[in-house]
Parts: structure tokens; sequence; C-alpha cells
């Protein structure tokens, strides 16, 4: 979640900077937040990093509902289309996200089959790619969504980064693609794990090629800084609660290894996209570009609506007792305990009964209780079997909790 330029809002700088600062300016943490929220300011996540079966599990919707999400790269926006949500309410502060996931939800709507939506956002990467823009989504967009994608960059129109391969694209593209090179450097090719057929063959491969790397003096004092993750979305405040009392280098240890052999490759695509830099050509897929799924999202796509806002703002706007999920990421690892408040006070408001939250945490444990004010905390049930259970599911396997709040009554 962060502000951009070019098609940005006034005051979204401001937005993100109220979501990240924490420290003084000119402090050693202050300068770190405002370096990352300069790393942040445009595209991030081409790829949102967050399961979404794992999500729809959890929230156990219903037709009809009505979802409030950060929307970041948007699969689990349009994934939430399987469930036959009556609204999908997506917030990002970063006005890059936001195009982004209108252009997902206009290209639902407007391609003609699903081979061509699978060529846009699938392979993300096909010279014809522009011109599938041109014949069939650019009519279905509001005029501020089309100037960003047909603005120029350096390489001409942004539309141009799906020939030049969206996943490459963005903040964690383009550490993925430098992460990748540096393996290479110490004569290991990721992408060699995709030939994988089993999960012993990915475990033996991360044991013997991956993890070794990580031993390394130089990876170990890199890793260290806390500036060395920004190319995940990471910013210093959420890195200490990563890290805990260890060395980050054995958390990602422990991350890589989950992420590299908790599931088969065959079923996994955030290993391809951490490993190899974008979907196998025959898959797996996010649910929103499953073929299976294509008639229902396709015929849902108009029930997404994307907003340039905060989720606190939105849903202080939201009519009382009309939200029946809310999903928040990873987002409350930034928070201050005024912050938490503030947005718990407004999922309360918003809250239809039953109402479901959930998120994730770089640490393992819920970081709400002895922080949210215990008249509002005292209104939900924490489902901490279920959040366990569901954790252990999650394929992008990188945080270290996930958790369910149920509303009481």
């Amino acid at each position: 979640m962060a502000a951009g330029t070019e098609g940005a809002k006034p005051g979204d700088a401001d937005l993100l900077g109220g979501a990240v600062h924490r420290s003084a300016a000119l402090s050693r943490e202050g300068l770190l937040e405002r370096a990352f929220t300069s790393a942040f300011s445009g595209l991030v996540y081409a790829q949102i990093w967050e399961d979404p079966a794992v999500d729809l599990a959890a929230l156990e919707l219903k037709p009809g509902s009505t979802i409030a999400a950060i929307a970041s790269g948007g699969c689990n926006v349009m994934s939430y289309l399987t469930a036959d949500p009556a609204r999908v309410i997506a917030v990002d502060l970063n006005p890059h996200h936001v195009a982004l996931v209108r252009l997902k939800a206009a290209a639902a709507r407007t391609l003609p089959d699903h081979a061509a939506f699978l060529r846009m956002f699938g392979s993300g990467e096909h010279p014809q790619n522009p011109a599938l823009y041109d014949a069939h989504v650019r009519a279905g967009l509001d005029a501020g969504t089309r100037g960003y994608w047909e603005g120029g960059s350096l390489r001409g129109r942004r539309i141009g980064m799906f020939v030049a391969g969206l996943y490459r694209q963005g903040l964690l593209g383009r550490f993925i693609m430098v992460a990748n090179w540096a393996a290479r450097r110490y004569g290991v090719d990721l992408s060699e794990i995709a030939a994988c057929r089993t999960v012993d063959e990915q475990r033996r491969f991360f044991e013997t090629r991956i993890s070794p790397m990580l031993d390394r003096r130089l990876v170990r004092w890199i890793t260290r800084r806390k500036a060395s993750l920004f190319g995940l979305g990471i910013p210093p405040a959420q890195y200490d609660a990563l890290a805990g009392d260890r060395p980050m280098a054995e958390v990602l240890r422990e991350r890589l290894g989950r992420l590299a052999c908790g599931f088969p490759m065959s079923e996994n695509y955030f290993a391809w996209q951490a490993f190899c830099g974008g979907y196998g050509e025959n898959g797996p897929f996010p649910p929103y570009l499953q073929a299976e799924n294509w008639d229902a999202v396709r015929s849902r796509a108009d029930r997404v609506s994307v907003e340039n806002v905060s989720m606190t703002d939105r849903l202080a706007a939201a009519e009382p007792g009309s939200v029946d999920a809310v999903v928040l990421l990873d987002a409350q690892d930034w928070m201050t305990d005024g912050q938490l408040n503030a947005i718990w006070t407004a999922i309360t408001r918003a809250a239809a009964p039953g109402a479901r939250v959930i998120y994730r945490t770089a640490g393992e444990e819920t970081i709400l209780p002895g922080r949210v004010k215990h008249e509002t905390l005292d209104r939900w049930e924490y489902l901490a079997e279920r959040s366990a259970a569901l954790h252990r599911a999650d394929r992008s396997a990188i945080y270290g909790g996930f958790h369910i709040y149920k509303l009481k009554g």
C-alpha cells in the first residue's frame, strides 16, 4: 500500500506517510521509513502474496456477501468473485495498484475469452497484449485509469509492460529478478526447482542448493540491513516483527524452506513466481485465472470497485452493519496503536452480524491483544485453532501467522 506520482490524487503521499512514518524524520529509523516510502512510490506487487484459497476458506462467505479488502496486486480481489459476493470493495493507498486492479476487472468484463485473459495476466508477456488492450479493454476503463495505462514511461506506454513481462515489473518483480541473478552468481539456477516432481525432490533441492547460500557471509551481512527487504514490501517496523530475536538469514531460511518444499510445485504458484519469475505455461494459477472459474469471474467482475483510500476511512464511511468480511493482508504490522484502534473502531462499526476479519503477520502471534482497546476487541472472537490450521495451508508460506476474528452475537 503506497502512494505514487503520475496518476495519483492530491494527498496520496500523505496517505502513505501516515501509514509508514512512525519516527522523527532525521532519526535513523525515520530515514529508513522515508526511504521505504520512496521505494514504495511506484508499482510494487503485480501478484499479491496472500493465498486467496485460504482467505475463502477462512471467510466462509455466503452468496451476496459484501467484502472489503486491501487490493494490492488484485489476485485476491478477483479470486473472491468465485464465492459469488454481491460486492467487493477494494482499497489501496498505491494508485499504481488501483490502476492494475481496475485493469484486471475491466479485462475480465471485456476480453473475448479465457485464452485472451490468460495471455494478459497469466503469461503477462506477449507481443499482442497491447493490441488486446486497444481492441477490447480500454473502452471499459474510466478516463483516469485509461490515462495511466496509455501514459508514457521510459519504454513507451505503460501497457507495454504486458509485453516486457508483467511479473518482472514493480518493486517485487525486480527484487525477484535480482535475487535470481545473485543466486546464479553462486552457481544456482533457482528455476531448476520447477523440474522437481515430488516434494522430496524439492526438499533436496532446497537443502543442497538454496539453503547453503544463506550461510554466505555477504548474504548474511546484506540481510541484516533493513533496507535489504524493501523489495519484498517490508517496511522497517515489519522487519523487526519478522526477525524477532533471530538473524534475518535464519528467518529467511525457514520461510523459503516452506515456500520451496511445503507444497508440490504443481500446486504452488507462489513458488513458481519466487523461483521462476512467473507462472508455469500450464499453471498452477490463482483462482481468478483458472479456466473453470472464467465464467464466474467474467460475469461478476462489475461487482468490484477499486478506490484509492485507506481501509479506515472507507469503512468509517460505510453504512453501519453493511460489511460481511474484511481482508487486511499484513497492513497491521505497519500500524501504531492509534492506527490499530482507529481501524478496528471503523471495522466494528461497519461489520454485519457474524462478520469475519482476516489478516497475516510477520510474527506468529496475533498482534491485537493489549493494543486494541478491550471494549472494541471484546466484541470479537479469535478463532485460534482455525487460524493455525489455515496458516499451515497457506501456500505463500512467507508469513509467521494467519488470523481470523469473528464478530460475536
